[in-house]
C-alpha cells in the first residue's frame, strides 16, 4: 500500500526535501501490515506539513507551513507530481487543509495568526480566490460578548467537567481539571486573557453543509455554514480554558470528538434538536499522561468503536472506547508509540501507522481486535521528519 508523506524541510529544522512516498507491504496491497519502506521524494516542496486529497481529481494539496501558502500538486506518474497552478497565500504557519466533499473548495487553518481561509477550486482542482473567514472571539477575553463567556455554572465548563469526571470513573476522576469550581479561573488569569493568541488548527466537513474548526489558542470549536461567498459563522462552543482543542473526528453516531492538545483530554460534542452544538461528555486520555505532554492527532478505528490519540512527550498512543450511543468515551490504555514525537497516525484495517517527527521514522503496530489496543511495533522504516501520512487512493 502507498502513502504520501508530508514533512518538515530545512526551513523548519527538518530533514525532508518535499513530499515523500511510503510503502507498506506490496504497492498494490489493500492492507498496510507488510514491511515498511521509504521510497523517496515525489515532489519538491518547502515543509509540506499537511497533505489532503481532492475527492475526484488526482490532486494533492500541501500546507507549506513556513511559506504561509497552500500549493496544489497534480500527479503526473506513479511516483511523480507537478505543481498545479501557483501557491495561494493562506496565513502564518498554515498547518491544515481540508477539501470539501464536492471538490469545490478547501479550507486552510493557520496556527500562527488564527486565520481560517476558504479557497475556491476550479474543475481541475486549482485553488484560487482566498476568502478570510470572520475571526474567532476569545470566550475568556475582555472583548467577549457576555453571553458567550462561559460562567462557572454554564454547560461548557462546569457541566463539561462534571461529565468528564463521571465518564472517567473513580480511577481517572482526579485527572479532570476543576473547571466546575467557582474559583477555577483566577482574576489574574482573566487579566492576561487579552494576551492569548488565536491559533486555528483544523477544519472538518460535516454532513448537511456544516464545517467545524478548532482554535487551539482561544479554546473553542467553531461551526460554520458553507456558501458561495465563503464561510458563515453559526456558533462557537467554548471548551475549558487552557485545554487547546486541536483535532477532531466526526462519528457516524452524529457526535464530534475533539482532542485537546494542552490538557490531553477528549471532549464529545453533539447537536441539540434545534441544531445548537454543546459538550455532552468526555474523558482524560489516560492516567499515564505526564506534565508537559501534548496531544496531536485523533483517529477512529474502522468500526468506530475505538479512538486513538497520539501523545507527544511521553510518546504514547491513547486508546479510548466509544460508549453508549456515542455520547461518552472511556480510556482503555496508553501504549508505547514506538517513535519520538508521534505527530500523526492513520488506521488502516487492523494496523496503525505512526509518524515519528523527531525520530525520523514511521512505524506500524497491530491493533488487537478485541481490546482495540495497539501492540508492539511490527515494522519500522527511516523517513525524514514525517508530519503527515496520506493513504493513496
Amino acid at each position: 500500500m502507498k502513502f504520501w508523506l508530508g514533512g518538515y524541510t530545512a526551513d523548519m529544522g527538518g530533514s525532508a526535501s518535499g513530499i515523500g512516498m511510503l510503502l507498506a507491504g506490496a504497492a498494490d496491497d489493500a492492507s498496510a501490515g507488510g514491511a515498511l519502506a521509504y521510497a523517496g521524494e515525489v515532489a519538491a516542496a518547502a515543509s509540506p506539513s499537511w497533505l489532503a486529497p481532492h475527492p475526484r481529481q488526482d490532486v494533492v494539496y500541501a500546507a507549506l507551513e513556513n511559506r504561509q501558502q497552500v500549493q496544489a500538486f497534480r500527479r503526473t506518474g506513479e511516483t511523480t507530481f507537478a505543481p498545479l497552478g501557483e501557491p495561494v497565500a493562506a496565513g502564518e504557519a498554515v498547518c491544515h487543509v481540508a477539501v470539501a466533499p464536492d471538490g469545490g473548495s478547501l479550507i486552510a487553518s493557520c496556527w500562527g495568526d488564527g486565520r481560517v481561509v476558504r479557497m475556491a477550486l476550479d474543475a481541475a482542482g486549482r485553488p484560487s480566490t482566498p476568502v478570510l473567514a470572520p475571526a474567532a472571539v476569545d470566550p475568556y477575553g475582555p472583548d467577549a460578548d457576555a453571553e458567550q463567556v462561559p460562567e462557572p455554572g454554564d454547560l461548557d465548563l462546569a457541566a463539561a467537567a462534571r461529565a468528564l469526571r463521571e465518564a472517567a470513573g473513580d480511577e481517572y476522576a482526579h485527572l479532570v481539571p476543576d473547571h466546575d469550581r467557582v474559583d477555577a479561573v483566577p482574576a489574574a488569569a482573566q487579566d492576561e486573557a487579552s494576551l492569548r493568541p488565536s491559533r486555528a488548527h483544523e477544519a472538518v466537513f460535516l454532513p448537511g453543509g456544516l464545517v467545524a474548526t478548532t482554535d487551539l489558542g482561544f479554546d473553542v470549536v467553531r461551526f460554520w455554514r458553507t456558501g458561495e461567498g465563503g464561510l458563515r459563522p453559526l456558533q462557537q462552543v467554548a471548551l475549558p480554558k487552557g485545554s487547546g482543542p486541536r483535532h477532531m473526528v466526526w462519528h457516524p453516531s452524529g457526535h464530534l470528538y475533539v482532542v485537546t492538545e494542552l490538557s490531553c483530554e477528549l471532549f464529545v460534542l453533539a447537536p441539540a434538536v434545534d441544531g445548537t452544538w454543546r459538550v455532552v461528555g468526555g474523558s482524560p486520555l489516560g492516567a499515564g499522561t505526564l506534565p508537559g505532554d501534548s496531544a496531536a492527532e485523533l483517529a477512529a478505528s474502522r468500526d468506530g468503536e475505538f479512538l486513538y490519540a497520539g501523545v507527544r512527550g511521553s510518546n504514547t498512543l491513547a486508546t479510548l472506547r466509544v460508549r453508549g450511543a456515542g455520547e461518552s468515551v472511556a480510556p482503555v490504555a496508553l501504549a508505547d508509540s514506538g517513535v519520538d514525537w508521534p505527530r500523526h497516525h492513520v488506521v488502516v484495517r487492523d494496523t496503525l501507522l505512526v509518524a515519528g517527527q523527531l525520530s525520523d521514522e514511521v512505524v506500524s503496530l497491530a491493533l488487537d481486535i478485541r481490546t482495540g489496543v495497539p501492540g508492539r511495533v511490527r515494522h519500522r522504516t527511516p523517513a525524514p521528519s514525517p508530519t503527515c501520512l496520506l493513504p493513496v487512493r
